[in-house]
């Protein structure tokens, strides 16, 4: 393109300049200043050999540079990979392996202890952007030379990685038709995303306050929303709640989403703090990636208004349902009603559709659930069916009027602070210790983050290990929110007459008498 397109940074470089688009911290960029720096960006990787279609790997905290390098991969035509910076060296070579990247910004405080990640793998270019480090380019060497400008058609495919339904992290192209979608699927895809959009509209003159994670799609969809309508973006690196209500009140944020640990942590609070502050300029607020108790939900509605969205939704299918402000209190616990082009079905194990009010596993089919992982082979049937639904392994109900209701989870996936966990991996982790012959790993009850991780071993005859020592065990192959909590020694793991580990049985007596089991 030689010109700018509607709602991207270069068509607001033009249209307002010297407006301000980001603040980070003590540090701005005007509209100008985003494009200028993207523009520059996008130069220096091309002169060090990257070209469209690549793959750019950002390992960052929310930060300004984040929303640059979108930018400029935008020009350039590449695809981006948004990796959590808490991963382990080991860790992140898989995800850099699995997918095939090309690059990698990181802001490690001290990046050379990334350097065995690469080690074996045919990467173009690794970019330090706080800290010099061997073998790194530094983030202000590649923005040093002025380029041309160039012009985005759009913002660049988005990667997540998530492990599915077991196992190691898996890749998701997120958002993206398949090569052979047809017109009248494109259609579908382009209702259904504006459904979405409608659903917790940002509109022209929103300050969005963004404090959700750039390895997440909620994440980088927020930026990207508000680089559509024009909007200024307050960044925080850190989640923080007083400095949350400083930053509503300082820049006079309207919009804002979370996950439901910032709410309980903004509502442990003081009321004494709470009330230093104005919050009277949210109108919009939203909620996801984890199951709100609906004391929360009254809590949120006390202190801002009725102003509080909830969304569900997968890596793997995007968003399923939305709850509106209206719906709160007509509809306590449930996640809304599907978007646009969301079919849901409700299947008991031998997977027979239930009717409404009956609760059973929740099977999914939106215009861009996948077909297969990065560089995988194509969904089974058991996790794809042959009609396009998607197994969300979480178990629930519709009532009559249609409303979803979450009950439970199929799958051992667990959801601590927003973020998603899976067993797997952990129990792979643990067994590599010599003393474990067995491990399983659960979701237990955790007041601030939903869930936390416990673990279960069963060791080998004649061999000894403590607790303490198998968690000091996990430190160098597991991310630290990855880490159960606990671990308990026990004399032999709960198993039916096959020998499959019964997780079910450690799990009950941990959820006993609550509303919900997730």
């Amino acid at each position: 393109m030689s010109k700018p397109a509607p709602g991207m940074v270069e068509y607001w470089a033009k249209e307002k300049p010297d407006a301000i688009a980001i603040v980070d911290g003590g540090a701005t960029l005007t509209w100008k200043q985003w494009n200028d720096e993207a523009d520059r960006l996008a130069h220096g990787l091309a002169v060090r050999g990257i070209v469209p279609g690549d793959i750019v790997v950002t390992r960052l905290q929310i930060r300004k540079e984040w929303p640059v390098i979108s930018a400029a991969l935008g020009k350039l035509g590449c695809r981006i990979l948004g990796l959590n910076w808490r991963l382990t060296p080991s860790e992140t070579q898989y995800v850099l392996s699995n997918s095939g990247a090309h690059a990698i910004v990181c802001d490690d405080p001290d990046p050379a202890v990334l350097a065995p990640a690469f080690q074996g793998l045919p990467i173009k270019l690794v970019v330090s952007i706080d800290a010099d480090a061997e073998g790194f380019v530094s983030y202000a060497d590649l923005i040093s030379e002025a380029g041309e400008p160039r012009f985005a058609q759009g913002t660049p495919p988005l990667i997540i990685y998530t492990s599915g339904t077991t196992g190691l992290p898996k890749g998701v192209v997120m958002g993206m038709p398949a090569a052979d979608t047809g017109e009248a699927a494109m259609r579908e895809m382009l209702e259904y995303m504006r459904s979405v959009g409608d659903s917790r509209p940002q509109v022209s003159g929103d300050v969005i306050l963004v404090t959700l994670p750039m390895h997440h799609g909620a994440g980088p969809g927020t930026v990207w929303a508000a680089m559509r309508k024009g909007n200024l973006m307050v960044l925080l690196r850190r989640f923080d709640p007083e400095q949350t209500l400083r930053l509503i009140d300082q820049h006079k944020v309207t919009f804002w989403t979370g996950v439901p640990t910032m709410y309980k942590r903004l509502a442990s609070l003081p009321e004494e703090t709470i009330a230093n502050y104005d919050l009277s300029s949210v109108r919009a607020l939203g909620v996801g990636a984890a199951p709100v108790p609906y004391s929360l939900k009254e809590w949120i509605i006390a202190h801002f208004g009725e102003v509080l969205s909830e969304g569900y939704g997968a890596t793997e299918t995007g968003m399923m349902t939305a709850l509106s402000p209206e719906m709160q209190k007509k509809k306590p616990g449930s996640s809304g009603l599907p978007h646009t082009h969301v079919h849901i079905s409700i299947r008991d194990g031998d997977g027979h559709e239930l009717p409404a009010g009956e609760e059973g596993e929740i099977w999914v089919k939106t215009p861009v659930v996948i077909r297969q992982y990065l560089n995988g082979k194509p969904l089974g049937n058991d996790t794809l069916d042959e009609k396009g639904f998607f197994r969300t392994g979480d178990v629930g109900k519709l009532d009559k009027d249609g409303y979803l209701f979450i009950t439970d989870r199929a799958k051992d996936m667990i959801v601590s602070g927003g973020v998603n966990i899976y067993p797997a991996e952990i129990e792979a982790a643990i067994l590599t210790h010599p003393a474990v012959q067995d491990v399983a790993v659960i979701g237990i009850p955790d007041d601030e983050f939903g869930e936390q991780v416990k673990a279960f071993c069963e060791l080998k005859p004649g061999r000894g290990a403590g607790a303490s020592e198998l968690l000091a065990h996990c430190r160098d192959t597991l991310a630290s929110y990855k880490r159960p909590r606990t671990i308990d020694i026990v004399n032999e793991l709960p198993r039916n007459t096959m020998g499959k580990l019964l997780k079910r049985e450690l799990r009950d007596p941990y959820w006993k008498n609550r509303e919900r089991k997730v």
